[in-house]
Parts: structure tokens; C-alpha cells; sequence
């Protein structure tokens, strides 16, 4: 009886025990289902999409990765619905089921080519969206350059108009004064330096046609992450890539502009052609244009002062872009673009008053050769692969860039002896090596982006004759740098960086220019090395959690070795160790925030960039020299848009600077107007009425400013002009008549608005008093086959 109890407990017990266990199976079942991670991969067209944004309830969940994948824990999706944002693509929605199975999940997305793109990859050297990056950046898409393409072909014009805090354009070959938040702006093409800071021929806005530009990414406050010049910040134009799946296709351009109210002589023309297509593993992308402003008139008819003027200027571009997939990890591309601008003047400037009447054009022909951009080659090779070691990519990419820049004649120089006409000329040749490394750290998804450029920079200055002016200037810099970014709590975002500049420049014994006749008033300067060397941080926080408020902070240093040659071709020591040349380092303090709400979209920032040795020019018995006191610049920037009807969006932008010099003595200078624009805002409203039709109008408005007294000689000092407001309207419209054909027009200043240009007004210069223009028609038609 016993052996029967112990039996019957046994059994009472092992009962109990599968009770239990049955428990614990559903119980961790349970766990599975809930605690498990759901991955989903977004593709389009068989091909992962990398920075798909995943939100839920308004709030930023996950983030793909370059892969097009992203692991998320079920239990917070479950029994929600996301949406997968990509700029470029329509939104997809995907509702997740609490008591599905399913743990992945295929998303694809569809483009839209109408959606603003917002994935930027100037400001970490990968793409990154933008509500991620803890700094103010713009971006033009492909449909904001093409309303602004309807308007002028003239990029400074389109970046003066559109970006928040750059100045407007000069309407001259020139973009001098044209400066982003008050410092030098460094100017890319596909990560190629296109500026010259060690002696700035500002013609480095206009170095390549719209018509190859995909977009345009411009990055706001002092930055280093692509070197030298860079203290406002950078403008990177990313040329197009072919997107087509068929062998081949194309576009034709055929365009005129002129002035519809004085139309005598201002008849221009353009025309571009360009190929595309992919062919198994190639794609391809090449072409070219030109474009020929023809006479420029101001509101009553008058020509325009021919000073760097654009009247009777050719434009010419030659593009090419060759991609070939090696395999499913790695790629190979080439770019080559070749820019020239040059002038053909048919009239001579006869000087104004400054004040009282503006120069003008009359009949008569330039000597000399013509001023301009003769040249600009970009070429570029880059090889990427992105499983290198692990998720590890790495991009190599070798470029050069050959660039001449020729200036006016002049009859008489003020800086040498008799007449004669420069040319800046620049070789650069680089090397940029670029890892990226995605890692975690517990739950904290990181990741390290890490390399090193190399770049050589020789820039000169000569005069046509052969008298040199500036002698070669031969950089060497060699940069390593690292940038961190560690996702805290899925949301808070945290990137930090430092990088080391190193570089040295060579110059070879020289005699500075003769001032008078018999080779008076030269020198000679025994050449040396001067070596720079720095090392810059950056630092920035940014909480991406909801879409209403997506607040940053940040701290950033920029590194320029800013107009050397002013200081050598002005050299009054006998020796290149003698010489003031120290680097300017730039800090640029900023906090600021975007907002999506409804049918609102707002942007905010303040900032504050500070450098101990500045880089003003000053008026120095007539001749423009660097001041190098210590700077202060403060500004902020306000962008609001709302959309109110799917075919009506208005917006505007607002953007303030102003800056200091501090003296020796302790007193404060104003910056004049070469550095300080006065406050810009703009307007916009979009309308369209069908699918065919796009209608744009635009307003700029640029306000005053006077913080200048008159000197002992009853006259303002260069560049320390006051600055009366300017208000303009532009107008931009397109017409799709079928899948092939459309056409636009563009008109500018539509109200043949009488004004003095910006620069114009602050020169306060009898030469360069000179109106803007008078309203410029532009009509386009388009044929894409």
C-alpha cells in the first residue's frame, strides 16, 4: 500500500510539474513573441534604400541602414502602424499585427520625384537625413534648382535667391562679398575644392552649369570635415547620376532670354544636349551646353557698367559621369566637367557718381584678353565598397582640379607700375580616403567615420605681360580625422569629430612687384616653408524623437589659410619667416531646431562664430589688406513654409548678421559690407492647378545697412558704403505637355524694378556704381527622349 501511495503522489506531483512547464511554455512564448526583434528592408526597384526614416505617432523610431535594413522590438511597433519616410519616395504605410508570426518584412518604396530630398551627405561624408545632423544645413533639390533655372543660369543668382544667410549676387562675373554668415564659404563639385583661399579670385560660385546639378547641400557655421576655407561653411553641387534603366535616352535644351521692355541687343540663347543610360553593369551620364548672355540693361534701358560685368558673356560645359557596379558590395565612378565663363564685351564702362548717377555701357571693346573663367577642369575617380571588413565601407576617391581666373584690364594698375591684366591660377590634386564603421555599444547603435586627405594646392597670381604678381604658392596638407556618432535612448543623437591639420607652404625666392618705373618700389623676398598646424573639434547634439520639435546644439571649428597671397604680393620684409601668416581658426556656436506640424513646416537657429585673428579687408592707402584682429559674428535664421491645399505652398525666410572687430585698444569696428550682407528675406508661393503646370513666384528682399562714417576726405572708405533696401519679384513657370515635352518661363524682375545692386552700394566706388538689371525674360523648351 505503501508502494501505491508513493506511486499516486509521484504522479499528483508530476502533474503539477506539467502544469508548471506548460506555464512557463506559454510564459516565454509569450516573451518570444512580444520581446523579439521584427526587421524590416526597404528597397525600391530591387535595390536597399539606406536612411528610411520609420516613424510612429509622429515620432522617429528606427533608421535604416546601408543595407536598407532595421531591426525593431515588437513590442513597441506591435499593433501600430508606421510609416517609412525616404526623401525622393512616396510614403509607405505598414500596419504590424501583435498576434502575427511574422518577423520580416519587406517595405518598397516608390519615387516621387516631387518630394524635397533630404538625405545630405556633406555634412558627416555619408548619407545622413537631415533631421539627424546637429547643425543647419539647406538643400536644393532637383525641383528647386530647375524653378530657379527658369529664372537665370547664373548659379550665384540662385544661391544668392535661395539660401538663407548667403548674400545676394553681385550680377558680375565675380561673387566677391557674396560671403555665408559673414566668413568664406568653401565651394565643392562632387567634394572637389573649387575655391582658392589662399588667394580668393571669387569666381568659385559660378563653376558649373545647373543643368548637370542634382542637387546642392549647403552646409551652415565654420566646418573643417573637407579642410581649408571654410568658415561659413561649405556648398557642395552634386552632379546628376544617371537613373534610367534603358540603354539609352537623353534630354535637349533649347532656350532664349531678353529683355521684353528694352529689348535692343539683349537677345542671348541656350542650347545643351545630354546622354544617358545603363547597359548591363554601366551607367552613363554625358553632354554638354552653352549659354550666351547677350547685352544687359537696366529698368530705363541704359547698358549696364561693363566692370566684371556679364553682358555678351559665354558659358560653356562639357559633362561626363561613368559608373560601373563591380558586384553587389563594391562600384566604381568617374567625373569630369569642364566650365568656362568669359566675356566679349561690346561696350566699355563709362564711371558714375557715386551717389547720384550710376556707370554705364557705351559702344567700344575691352583690351586685353577676355575676363572671366577660361577654364575649370574637375576630374574624379572613386572606388567604394561597403563590406570591406565586416559593415565596414570605405570610399577612395582621387580628384584634381585645374582652374584659371582672369581679371579686367586696367589701364593704369594701382598695385604696379603702367597697365596690364592678372590671372589666378590654381592646381589642386587629392586623395581622400574614407571608412565608415557602424558598431554598438550595449543597446546604443554607433558609428565611426575615420580617413585621411591629402591634398596639393599651388596657386599663383601673374600678369598676362609675365610679370609676377603673386609667386606659386605650394601646399601640401596632409589631414587625418575621425567622427563619431552614438544614438543615446534611440533619439538623442550625438556626433562628435576631430581632425588634424597639417600643412605646409613652399615658397620660392621672390621680388614683389615694381610700382614704378626702373623696377622702383620692388623687393626681394627670400621663399622659405611656413608651416600650419592645428587641431579642430566638433561637437553637436540632436533629439530626433518627435517630428512637431527636433531640437540641436552644436560646436564646430573651421581651419583656413585665408588670402596669403594678399600678404606676399604686399610683402615689406625680406624674408618669408618675417611675414604675419598665421591660420585663421574659426568657432561657430550654434543652437537652433526644425519643426513639422500639420501643414507647417519651421526651421530656426541662432549662432555665433569667433576667431581670434581675423581676415577683413580694410582700405590701407588704398589697397584692400587683411586686418587680423580678433572677430565676433552673430546672426540667426528663420525658414517657415505651410502647405495649404495639395497644390498651394507659400513660405518665406528670414536671415540677420552683423560683426565685430575688436582693436588693440579695446574699442569695436564694424566688418564692411566685402564680409557683412544686410538682412535677407525671402518669399515663395507654388501653385499648381494640374499635374502639367508649375507656377512659382518668388520675392527677395535685402534691407539696409549703414555703420560707416565719411573719412577725413568726405568720402566713405572701400566697402564701407551704407546700403539701401532692395525689394524683387520673380516669377518661374513650367508646362508638361506630355511625357516627353515640356516648357518654361521665367522672369526676372518682373516689375523692372530701378535699384543698386548690394555690392554696388557698400563699394562706394565711381566704377562700380552700377544698376542692376532691368526684367529679363527667359523661355525654355525641353525635349526628353
Amino acid at each position: 500500500m505503501k508502494g501505491v501511495r508513493t506511486v499516486t503522489h509521484f504522479l499528483k506531483i508530476s502533474s503539477n510539474v506539467r502544469y508548471v512547464l506548460l506555464l512557463l511554455l506559454l510564459i516565454s512564448s509569450f516573451q518570444n513573441a512580444w520581446g523579439q526583434n521584427i526587421q524590416f528592408k526597404v528597397s525600391s526597384n530591387n535595390k536597399p534604400i539606406a536612411n528610411v526614416l520609420v516613424i510612429q505617432n509622429d515620432s522617429i523610431v528606427a533608421q535604416t541602414d546601408l543595407q536598407g535594413t532595421v531591426q525593431i522590438e515588437k513590442s513597441k511597433v506591435a499593433d501600430t502602424s508606421l510609416r517609412f519616410v525616404a526623401e525622393g519616395y512616396n510614403e509607405q504605410f505598414l500596419n504590424v499585427q501583435g498576434n502575427n508570426d511574422q518577423i520580416n518584412f519587406e517595405v518598397i518604396l516608390l519615387e516621387d520625384e516631387s518630394q524635397l530630398n533630404e538625405i545630405v551627405i556633406t555634412a558627416g561624408r555619408k548619407p545622413e537625413h537631415i533631421s539627424t545632423v546637429p547643425s543647419s544645413v539647406t538643400i536644393l533639390n532637383q525641383q528647386d534648382i530647375q524653378s530657379q533655372s527658369n529664372i537665370t543660369s547664373n548659379l550665384s543668382a540662385i544661391l544668392g535667391n535661395a539660401v538663407p544667410g548667403l548674400g545676394t549676387s553681385t550680377n558680375k562675373a565675380t561673387n566677391s562679398g557674396q560671403t555665408l554668415r559673414g566668413r568664406a564659404v568653401l565651394v565643392l563639385v562632387d567634394g572637389i575644392p573649387q575655391s582658392t583661399p589662399l588667394m580668393n579670385g571669387a569666381r568659385d560660385l559660378r563653376t558649373i552649369d545647373p543643368l548637370v546639378i542634382e542637387r546642392i547641400e549647403v552646409i551652415k557655421g565654420a566646418t573643417s570635415i573637407y579642410g581649408n576655407g571654410s568658415g561659413g561653411g561649405i556648398i557642395n553641387y552634386i552632379t546628376k547620376k544617371n537613373k534610367e534603366e534603358k540603354a539609352f535616352g537623353g534630354q535637349t535644351v533649347v532656350g532664349t532670354s531678353f529683355n521684353p521692355i528694352h529689348g535692343k541687343e539683349t537677345l542671348g540663347y541656350r542650347m545643351a544636349q545630354y546622354f544617358n543610360g545603363k547597359k548591363n553593369r554601366w551607367d552613363y551620364t554625358f553632354g554638354g551646353s552653352v549659354d550666351y548672355t547677350s547685352l544687359q540693361r537696366d529698368a530705363d534701358g541704359l547698358p549696364l557698367g561693363q566692370t566684371d560685368g556679364l553682358s555678351n558673356s559665354y558659358q560653356y560645359n562639357g559633362f561626363l559621369k561613368l559608373g560601373y557596379q563591380i558586384n553587389d558590395h563594391s562600384s566604381l565612378n568617374a567625373m569630369y566637367n569642364f566650365y568656362g565663363s568669359t566675356q566679349h564685351a561690346k561696350y566699355i564702362s563709362k564711371n558714375g557718381v557715386y551717389g547720384q548717377s550710376p556707370a554705364i555701357g557705351v559702344p567700344g571693346e575691352e583690351p586685353g584678353k577676355p575676363a572671366g573663367t577660361p577654364y575649370n577642369h574637375n576630374a574624379m575617380l572613386t572606388y567604394s565598397k561597403d563590406n570591406l571588413f565586416g559593415t565596414t565601407q570605405v570610399d577612395v576617391t582621387a580628384y584634381m582640379n585645374t582652374f584659371s581666373s582672369m581679371n579686367r584690364y586696367v589701364a593704369a594698375g594701382t598695385a604696379w607700375y603702367g597697365p596690364g591684366q592678372t590671372m589666378i591660377n590654381s592646381d589642386k590634386k587629392g586623395l581622400r580616403i574614407n571608412f565608415n564603421t557602424p558598431f554598438t555599444v550595449g543597446k546604443t547603435q554607433s558609428e565611426v567615420t575615420y580617413g585621411l586627405d591629402i591634398l596639393n594646392d599651388v596657386t599663383y597670381q601673374e600678369l598676362t605681360d609675365g610679370r609676377v604678381y603673386i609667386p606659386k604658392m605650394n601646399m601640401v596638407n596632409i589631414a587625418p580625422y575621425a567622427q563619431l556618432r552614438m544614438d543615446f535612448f534611440e533619439h538623442l543623437i550625438f556626433k562628435g569629430g576631430v581632425r588634424y591639420e597639417n600643412a605646409d607652404v613652399n615658397v620660392k625666392d621672390f621680388n614683389t612687384i615694381a610700382t614704378g618705373p626702373g623696377n622702383e618700389g620692388s623687393i626681394f623676398v627670400s621663399g622659405g616653408k611656413i608651416p600650419y598646424s592645428a587641431t579642430m573639434f566638433n561637437a553637436g547634439l540632436r533629439y530626433a524623437k518627435f517630428t512637431y520639435f527636433n531640437p540641436f546644439v552644436s560646436f564646430s571649428q573651421g581651419f583656413a589659410i585665408n588670402e596669403l597671397g594678399r600678404i606676399l604680393r604686399r610683402a615689406t620684409e625680406n624674408t618669408i619667416g618675417n611675414l604675419a601668416t598665421d591660420p585663421i581658426i574659426t568657432n561657430n556656436y550654434e543652437v537652433g531646431f526644425s519643426s513639422r506640424y500639420n501643414i507647417f513646416n519651421l526651421s530656426a537657429s541662432y549662432y555665433i562664430s569667433t576667431s581670434d585673428l581675423g581676415v577683413n579687408l580694410v582700405d590701407v592707402g588704398g589697397y584692400l589688406m587683411p586686418q587680423r584682429e580678433p572677430e565676433e559674428v552673430k546672426g540667426f535664421e528663420i525658414a517657415l513654409d505651410a502647405r495649404l491645399a495639395s497644390n498651394l505652398t507659400i513660405g518665406g525666410t528670414y536671415a540677420y548678421v552683423e560683426g565685430k572687430a575688436k582693436l588693440d585698444n579695446g574699442s569695436e569696428i564694424y566688418l564692411n559690407g566685402s564680409r557683412i550682407a544686410p538682412a535677407k528675406a525671402t518669399g515663395f508661393v507654388t501653385y499648381k492647378p494640374t499635374d502639367k503646370w508649375n507656377l512659382n513666384l518668388f520675392w527677395v528682399f535685402t534691407g539696409s545697412r549703414d555703420r560707416f562714417q565719411l573719412n577725413d576726405k568726405g568720402k566713405y572708405n572701400n566697402s564701407e558704403g551704407p546700403v539701401k533696401d532692395v525689394s524683387l519679384f520673380n516669377f518661374s513657370g513650367s508646362y508638361q505637355i506630355d511625357n516627353q515635352w515640356r516648357v518654361s518661363l521665367g522672369v526676372e524682375n518682373m516689375f523692372n524694378t530701378n535699384y543698386y545692386p548690394t555690392v554696388s552700394q557698400y563699394r562706394a566706388l565711381d566704377a562700380e556704381y552700377v544698376h542692376g538689371t532691368g526684367t529679363v525674360a527667359n523661355l525654355n523648351v525641353y525635349f526628353k527622349f
